[in-house]
């Protein structure tokens, strides 16, 4: 049985409770589905703020599929548990074509990253469609060679505001890629973790410089998956800034939580 995550009882506390790793912050949340261009489904969850402002939207896409990535991986889930309330964000969580979570399988098998154009082209369509506003793209490693290929060059290059960036290998995505961002001239901020697997600050620095608006940022201690709450909530915080174009510190505290998700 699929879990509905509408079903969650939110509780308002007498006092503020510190923010955790599985702590629920209000939103309006559904499962949804996407239909791609050659007849796939994909299944996935959107998370909107519960007072229906919505500020800044994200298109999220997860790590690699055959490691371990999905829609649940955990920046993508703490994201879709804080920033509908903390910052007025809506998040659009999906799995790409042929990758399993709690929330089903969707259709297909894994490309490589190339049938994936359409998954990325079908998220971005289901948020034009919904109506979402000022949209962004946002990656996590093989999900940021999906954002580096597809993302500026049509249609989506039409449909977004930018991308964020989180722990680029650039192992796919190529320098041709990088200059196809480049002539987008759309904001690019890239998030390296000091002691990634893959691309570190420096190597970062060089391979992005050839895409005049990109702002990389070095974050001093984290490694390629984001593990630990500092880590995360950092994220979050450099998430939340790109897209609402000032500098946000989400709060570590709330008042009105939900019981965590069942693992």
């Amino acid at each position: 049985m699929v879990f509905d995550p509408a079903s969650h009882d939110l509780v308002d506390a007498a006092a503020l409770v510190d923010v955790r790793a599985a702590t629920i912050l209000p939103a309006i949340r559904e499962n949804i589905e996407l239909r791609t261009a050659d007849g796939l489904t994909l299944v996935g969850e959107l998370a909107l703020p519960a007072d229906g402002v919505v500020k800044a939207t994200l298109i999220t896409f997860h790590p690699l599929p055959t490691h371990g990535g999905f829609m649940d991986s955990h920046v993508y889930k703490k994201a879709s548990y804080r920033l509908p309330a903390m910052a007025g964000i809506a998040v659009l969580r999906f799995n790409t074509r042929g990758t399993s979570s709690p929330r089903g399988t969707s259709d297909g098998v894994f490309e490589e990253g190339l049938g994936e154009r359409l998954d990325v082209e079908a998220a971005v369509q289901f948020a034009v469609d919904r109506g979402l506003p000022n949209r962004w793209l946002v990656g996590w490693s093989f999900g940021t060679e999906l954002v580096l290929k597809y993302g500026a060059v049509a249609p989506v290059s039409e449909l977004i505001e930018g991308a964020v960036l989180l722990s680029p290998p650039l192992h796919r995505a190529t320098d041709a890629d990088l200059g196809a961002w480049a002539s987008f001239g759309k904001p690019l901020c890239v998030l390296v973790p000091e002691f990634d697997d893959y691309l570190q600050p420096a190597a970062a620095t060089a391979r992005f410089s050839v895409v005049p608006q990109a702002q990389l940022v070095a974050v001093a201690g984290a490694k390629h998956l984001w593990v630990g709450e500092k880590y995360a909530a950092r994220a979050l915080n450099e998430i939340a800034s790109a897209v609402l174009g000032s500098a946000v510190e989400l709060p570590g505290q709330w008042h009105e939580v939900a019981a965590p998700l069942q693992a």
